[in-house]
């Protein structure tokens, strides 16, 4: 699996690597046209027109692979669960197209989230060249998507804990090594072609002292609130905006943004494209005006949810961190201006800021701290950056607001109809560990007196690193490894019923805020415990 991992690495690397110069090349080609055109204002009309070509090129790409719309990222999940069967060839050829064009055209959609599904897509190609089954094949498919997340922030660690924490939502030695693997060898093959720097990279003049802490805890709360509100605008825009033009999608769904991005090329170019703008403002010397930030803060969000809630090919992840940049510069700004914050401290605010609406949007606090860590190259920031991520993530969770890529992967799981084959041919086994929580409820059981669910059978039982054959009277302890063997054809439903019997009394009273996730698992639970109610009957006749 580590040379696995490694061979999805180098080809998802090098696809991701190709996407951002490709990327960076649109967006060049872009600002030169647009200098030119404030010049010649006859070009302005040769560039609506343009617009209008590239809109139609992208809807017929969508037309054709369907699974390419949005960031991906809730595509990738889906793969992952086994609930749809993505044409590898396809999805990668149109995705990459289809982001250059939209980044040609200047919509506001960052190049992470496609780059998570370019690098998905790598890892089943590969999968499908060397002929490994179904199962395999969605591990090297979170490989994948780790190393695409790594070529694209030039950020290795990020890119194993978004895959871990976001993707596959599993912890275990074989998949955590293989996933490392992958975003190591694909950041050194982005870094050899790129350059080492990360693509977001800020220098702290000093550190905070701990008596500006209650700078952070506030700055923490700030972020719940904005995060929540933006995973509750964005679902807005999307759901009650532009479903109303279904029937017309995607051409007039898709053509309102590209309109808007001419306007905004001319108008207010800084929030065209990804926001590498904006970032390279922030970082020039001096403090830019309070009202500018405010400005450029709520014209990238608006901007971002209009392009994003089209269903456009692109994702939300760039434009989020440098709106997160902009939230905590204009916390730093506004504590400056009224409560006397030292200014040299802003580069911190700002780095606390990306991490802290990272961690409330996507609901991944560990990610966040990590990358944080890689945007600083110094391990400074831990503490407060860790206190931010995880005020954050608790009060965006207390606003009752569904985490973005969860929504987003509901909806997609409600609307998508099962792909024939998705979850492999009949009769094709899969492997998966799972660990025993601390007063679950296999805990002390022994193997026989466990109502598993059907097709599912215990292969070995890992204690304090010694492997146990198992029989019927091997009693399960807290913290064993167990690696069972289930049913690919029914792997969803059975791994939800075996993670309610193996999740900890802690975990257990947790639901999903996904309405369709929690109806599956809490359908899955009271199927084992009616199984549990009739094997303990069996047991004591």
């Amino acid at each position: 699996m580590v040379g696995e991992g490694v061979l999805v690495g180098l080809a998802g690397g090098l696809l991701v690597t190709l996407y951002r110069i490709s990327l960076s090349k649109a967006e060049s080609v872009l600002r030169i046209f647009t200098r030119l055109a404030n010049e010649t204002p006859a070009l302005v009309v040769l560039w609506f027109a343009i617009l209008m070509a590239l809109c139609l090129i992208v809807c017929r790409l969508m037309i054709w692979e369907p699974h390419t719309q949005g960031s991906g990222i809730p595509q990738v999940d889906a793969e992952v669960m086994g609930l749809i069967d993505m044409s590898w060839a396809k999805v990668a050829v149109a995705k990459f197209v289809e982001g250059t064009l939209c980044c040609l055209g200047g919509l506001s959609l960052g190049r992470e989230g496609p780059s998570v599904q370019l690098g998905a897509m790598a890892g089943k190609g590969v999968s499908r060249l060397i002929g490994r089954g179904r199962g395999e094949e969605r591990l090297l498919v979170t490989c994948g998507a780790a190393a695409g997340m790594s070529a694209a922030f030039s950020a290795p660690l990020t890119g194993v804990l978004f895959a871990i924490e976001e993707i596959h939502k599993e912890f275990n030695a074989p998949l955590i090594i293989s996933v490392m693997a992958a975003a190591v060898s694909s950041d050194f093959l982005a870094s050899e072609v790129l350059g080492v720097e990360p693509v977001l990279q800020f220098v702290f003049a000093k550190d905070i002292p701990h008596l500006y802490y209650a700078y952070i805890l506030v700055l923490g709360l700030f972020c719940g609130v904005v995060g929540a509100l933006h995973n509750r605008g964005m679902f807005a825009v999307s759901e009650k905006l532009y479903d109303r033009l279904a029937r017309k999608a995607p051409y007039v769904r898709v053509a309102i943004p590209f309109a808007i991005a001419g306007i905004m090329a001319f108008v207010c170019p800084e929030l065209t494209c990804g926001g590498d703008e904006i970032i390279k403002q922030i970082m020039r010397p001096g403090i830019l005006p309070f009202g500018t930030v405010a400005l450029l803060l709520g014209g990238k969000y608006l901007f971002t949810a209009v392009s994003f809630g089209s269903g456009a090919p692109g994702g939300t992840l760039f434009p989020l961190c440098v709106m997160g940049a902009l939230c905590g510069y204009l916390f730093a700004d506004g504590a400056v201006l009224t409560l006397g914050l030292p200014t040299e401290f802003i580069p911190n605010f700002v780095v606390l800021g990306i991490g802290g609406l990272f961690a409330s949007v996507v609901r991944a606090p560990v990610t966040a701290v990590v990358l944080a860590f890689e945007l600083t190259g110094s391990l400074d920031a831990l503490l407060s950056v860790s206190m931010v991520s995880m005020l954050s993530y608790v009060t965006a969770n207390l606003m009752r607001v569904d985490p973005f890529y969860e929504h987003l992967l509901s909806r997609l799981v409600g609307s998508t109809p099962r792909d024939p084959g998705a979850n492999g041919g009949p009769g094709e086994k899969i492997l998966h560990t799972m660990a025993v929580g601390a007063g679950a409820r296999v805990d002390g059981k022994m193997i026989s007196e466990i109502p598993w669910p059907e097709g599912v059978r215990v292969v070995l039982v890992t204690r304090a690193g010694k492997e146990i054959i198992p029989t019927g009277a091997t009693v399960l302890m807290s913290l064993d490894e167990v690696l069972l063997i289930m049913d690919s054809d029914r792997e969803d439903e059975t791994y939800a019923k075996a993670w309610s019997l193996f999740a900890s009394s802690l975990t257990s009273n947790w639901t999903p805020k996904s309405s369709a996730i929690r109806a599956r698992l809490s359908s899955a639970v009271a199927e084992c415990a009616s199984r549990g109610n009739r094997a303990n009957s069996r047991h004591s006749s």
